[in-house]
């Protein structure tokens, strides 16, 4: 633990990533059952979130909320596989409770390591195939962690994903999560949908809304299979655009109107799963929306950063749903006229960036008058971009991420906003850029 710690420090003191995960290798590598043990030492036990999209949203919302009752252990700068867990419980030395984000092909090995006390599943979808294979592969190892957690545990599912809701039939210790608002909902399924057919006799379901990819308000006309009731929902839903989003939040025992400043759908989803995350560690409904009220967008997720006279508004995307909403939550109100996608494939990204060609960017390509790409596949995001109907002389291929950066700055006017849709390394190396021009902290700084 010593040793481990010190190489955390030195880390951090180095400049280079702030002793994310070097630490929990090292000390994973020298007793293989660390985890197990750093878990047992937290008297309140751990919290875990996985999903494919938003759960470094979702555990950042949780901690806002429970950070009054807990001191939390928490691996906010997004290193969630498990070296990053275990970095995590290293350096939090006095933490009582750990909210911990957890890679969704990782799940598995830390549920079985820590056995949490609460399990937070906030959707599933596809995500780097060439790393994680087809879903139905992650939504096996999640059926096995399920069926492998202990009686007393909570599982907090996303009753609007026909997927999770499966996996929590016949559990008692159960809450799921929802929208209910038909009035902010697609009529029918979009092309990111990935789960289009019964789970139970591969009928078509039938939406009576659809919010974000699959998620929504399903039935089957054939064996009648369907969302389960909700326990905790959103309703009364208002889209601001960029600037964020208010919603009732319904809870059992009462409901509160929420203004969250993270804006679209998504994060109406990513603040439900934080809710009833901490509802099940004992967080009262007026502790839940004074937490959402005062959270603020973490690293890279709508994040806002003063770069001169202009503001830099940062939107990870990295498959096919999630990029989809974020397209779709930067075009409502007024639409950008000029953006700047960043398209890398490291390991971290996935290899394969097929996903682009699913993703609908359609409506932001439609209202741009210049894109500048970048990135190491930059001359295949144009080419998606061609095809999505942006004209080829609107498109800058500019492959060096800062040299991109400072030349959609030149584009943007004093005062204004520039949109920059990046990869996760590609934000990553953003994050750095604007770090050492001395714009922001660096990133796991913020995080902590």
């Amino acid at each position: 633990m010593a040793i481990a710690r010190a190489v955390g420090r030195l880390s951090r003191l180095s400049g280079r990533g702030g002793g994310t995960t070097l630490p929990g290798r090292l000390l994973s590598g020298i007793d293989k059952g660390a985890l197990s043990a750093l878990a047992s030492r937290l008297p309140q036990g751990c919290a875990l979130v996985s999903a494919t999209n938003g759960k470094t949203t979702t555990a950042a919302l949780a901690a806002e909320i429970l950070a009054p009752r807990f001191r939390l252990a928490r691996n906010g700068a997004g290193a969630n596989l498990v070296s990053g867990v275990v970095s995590a419980l290293i350096a939090a030395e006095r933490a009582d409770l750990g909210l911990l984000e957890v890679d969704e092909a990782a799940l598995l090995q830390v549920t079985r390591a820590v056995r949490p006390r609460v399990l937070c599943l906030g959707n599933l979808s596809r995500d780097k195939l060439d790393r994680y294979g087809e879903l139905e592969l992650i939504a096996e190892r999640w059926r096995v962690a399920v069926a492998e957690l202990p009686q007393e545990s909570w599982l907090v599912v996303n009753g609007d994903d026909p997927l999770l809701a499966r996996l929590a039939e016949g559990r008692e210790r159960t809450t799921t999560f929802g929208i209910d608002d038909p009035a902010v909902s697609r009529p029918t399924l979009g092309q990111t949908a990935d789960s289009a057919y019964c789970l139970r006799c591969g009928y078509p379901y039938a939406y009576a809304a659809v919010y974000v990819g699959h998620l929504g308000d399903y039935r089957c006309l054939r064996c009648k299979s369907g969302r389960p009731p909700l326990q905790v929902s959103a309703c009364r839903v208002e889209l601001e655009g960029t600037r964020g989003v208010t919603f009732d939040l319904v809870l059992p025992e009462g409901r509160g109107r929420v203004h969250l400043l993270l804006p679209g759908l998504y994060n109406v989803y990513n603040a439900l799963a934080a809710a009833a995350l901490a509802r099940s560690l004992g967080a009262s409904l007026d502790e839940i929306v004074a937490g959402l009220h005062r959270a603020r967008p973490v690293f890279g997720r709508f994040e806002r950063i003063a770069v001169g006279e202009r503001t830099l508004l940062v939107l990870l995307i990295k498959n096919p749903a999630g990029a989809s909403e974020a397209v779709r939550t930067v075009v409502q109100g007024l639409p950008p006229r000029l953006a700047l996608v960043c398209l890398n494939d490291d390991v971290a990204d996935g290899r394969d960036v097929s996903w682009i060609w699913d993703v609908d960017f359609e409506p932001l390509a439609s209202g741009l008058e210049r894109l500048v790409a970048s990135g190491e596949r930059a001359a295949e995001l144009a080419l998606r971009f061609k095809y999505g109907g942006l004209a080829e002389d609107r498109i800058e291929v500019v492959p060096d991420l800062e040299q991109a950066l400072d030349r959609a700055l030149r584009l943007t006017p004093a005062g204004g906003e520039l949109v920059c849709l990046p990869t996760y390394t590609a934000m990553l190396a953003l994050q750095r850029v604007v770090a050492e021009r001395g714009y922001a902290p660096p990133y796991w700084e913020r995080a902590a």
